[in-house]
């Protein structure tokens, strides 16, 4: 790797002479202006707005704009005159804790390889004092005209270096806080821990950028004449979210088919149903805690309920059956009582119909009597 900066770490009166190398690259596809006419490129010319002339690189120079537009010419010869310690050195001013260091001051990194094969043995002695230590240096260096911040720390076997913003370069997080106050409650909470648990670790190895992957697809495809195929649309993420609650449940099925896992081990229900949260390990209390699943507590209770559905079976059928045959006894004895009513009133119907009948006889043998006298 090709070094872009050669100095020394300043480490005590111990001088280690480093090259700087760095750390990370990009793979981001860059593309050029044309225009669009004829395909021609697009070039920036520089021009100077008083003789409105190009100008070669050699002719120009540097200049601070003032406030009201007035241009203040900086040469070099000024710039090498300021006092910058740290022009050829990385400085070592402290020792702290990594948790000392906000991940918001982190900027670009960079490798330290030890110079030749006296600086070997300085180099190993403070990465070794770094690892023992498990602390991280702070260090104030040069680079490309200004000064800067540094932390330095132990990387496999190598000493690395990530530039640091100045303290009073990070915005305050004043403006940006939410305004209203929210109150979350417990379950919410508990259904974002049981996401999180479901979506799990991942190696960060196996992440890539698929839209550099696409892009690059799609300008092969056109390099060699061929029509690029249309990529599948993605599926757009809802809008606004209406209920949290029934987001977060959602989320979780989604995490644990993606996962081919069981959709209801997450909150304990099948799809539809009302979610019933389970408290983690860290929230759970005597009252909340759920029972257990195949142990003695819940066999023990399966029992006594099976046996107080037994007992209330039995206890249906002893009473019905007495009730059963009363109510036989009670529909006889009215049946009898029918009976015994519809003869009396039978007889009684037959003695009034005898005695009209002598009644009659009688009337027409007098009368009969009377008619011979």
């Amino acid at each position: 790797m090709r070094s872009i900066w050669n100095g020394a770490i300043s480490f005590g009166l111990v001088s280690i002479p480093i090259k700087l190398v760095n750390a990370t690259e990009s793979h981001s596809v860059s593309f050029r202006q044309i225009h669009l006419d004829d395909g021609g490129r697009i070039r920036y010319r520089k021009f100077c707005e008083v003789e409105d002339r190009e100008v070669t690189t050699g002719e120009i120079g540097k200049a601070y704009e003032d406030a009201d537009g007035t241009l203040i010419p900086i040469t070099d010869e000024d710039l090498a005159s300021l006092p910058i310690p740290t022009a050829r050195t990385i400085e070592i001013v402290a020792f702290v804790p990594a948790e000392r260091i906000d991940p918001l001051q982190m900027d670009t990194a960079y490798y330290l390889a030890a110079s030749g094969v006296p600086a070997t043995k300085p180099y190993v002695l403070l990465r070794e004092a770094l690892k023992r230590s498990q602390k991280v240096a702070v260090a104030k260096f040069a680079l490309r005209g200004r000064e800067r911040l540094g932390m330095l720390r132990v990387v496999d076997d190598v000493i690395a270096m990530h530039g640091l913003l100045w303290p009073d370069e990070i915005r305050s997080t004043q403006e940006v806080a939410p305004d209203a106050s929210v109150t979350v409650r417990d379950k919410e909470l508990d259904l974002a821990d049981a996401l999180m648990d479901t979506l799990g670790e991942v190696d960060l190895t196996e992440l890539h950028d698929d839209y550099r992957e696409a892009l690059e697809e799609l300008i092969a495809a056109k390099a060699s004449g061929e029509i690029p195929a249309a990529p599948p649309a993605a599926e757009r993420p809802g809008g606004k979210v209406l209920d949290l609650m029934a987001a977060l449940e959602k989320s979780v099925r989604a995490a644990k088919e993606s996962r081919g896992e069981e959709i209801g081990e997450a909150t304990g229900t099948e799809p539809g149903e009302p979610a019933e949260v389970t408290p983690l390990p860290s929230r759970r209390s005597a009252r909340t805690a759920p029972k257990e699943v195949g142990g003695k507590k819940s066999t023990s209770t399966a029992k006594k309920t099976a046996a107080k559905k037994t007992a209330a079976k039995s206890t249906a059928k002893s009473t019905a059956k007495p009730t059963a045959k009363s109510t036989d006894h009670a529909v006889g004895k009215a049946g009898a009582a029918t009976k015994s009513t519809a003869k009396k009133t039978a007889a009684k119907k037959t003695s009034a119909k005898k005695a009209t009948a002598k009644k009659t006889a009688a009337k027409k043998a007098t009368a009969r009597g009377r008619a011979s006298a």
